[in-house]
């Protein structure tokens, strides 16, 4: 059987952006997410991986049997791009992204250059759509501030 390569770490979120991070803006974005993320989602930064920043936890289940557990927003400060994980495929989610800014998008990742080029209303809307579709759909104590 697979298993999840992303799963929880112990690592401790400041220090990871501290040395993994060495743009100061991609730094300065990073704390403002984690701070945002945080409060839409009540739930505390824990690292995921070696490098995704992940807000509360649900379990999922595939018909094929894989299973396992994913923060349910997330995030990580790649060099090419932050990368966000609060997608969900919904038509109100796709109706926002018309309005989220620059951005480039693939099945569940949107990627956006800095912080900067995104509509934060937007990027706050898509999250609480993504903890409702979660909540409805997969094992979690997740809620939507």
């Amino acid at each position: 059987m697979a298993y999840a390569k992303t799963t929880y770490t112990p690592q401790n979120v400041i220090d990871f952006i501290s040395s993994f991070v060495d743009n100061d803006q991609k730094k300065a974005d990073s704390l403002l997410l984690i701070e945002l993320m945080q409060k839409w989602s009540d739930s505390e930064p824990k690292m995921w991986g070696p490098s995704i920043i992940g807000f509360g936890n649900y379990h999922y289940k595939y018909a094929s049997g894989h299973q396992g557990d994913a923060p349910v927003l997330s995030f990580s400060p790649r060099k090419a791009a932050l990368t966000f994980y609060v997608y969900s495929d919904t038509e109100k989610s796709k109706k926002l992204l018309a309005d989220l800014g620059k951005f480039k998008i693939s099945k569940a990742c949107i990627y956006a250059k800095k912080l900067s080029d995104i509509n934060l209303p937007i990027l706050k809307e898509l999250c609480i759509e993504s903890i409702n579709y979660i909540g409805k759909h997969h094992e979690c104590s997740c809620k939507a501030k």
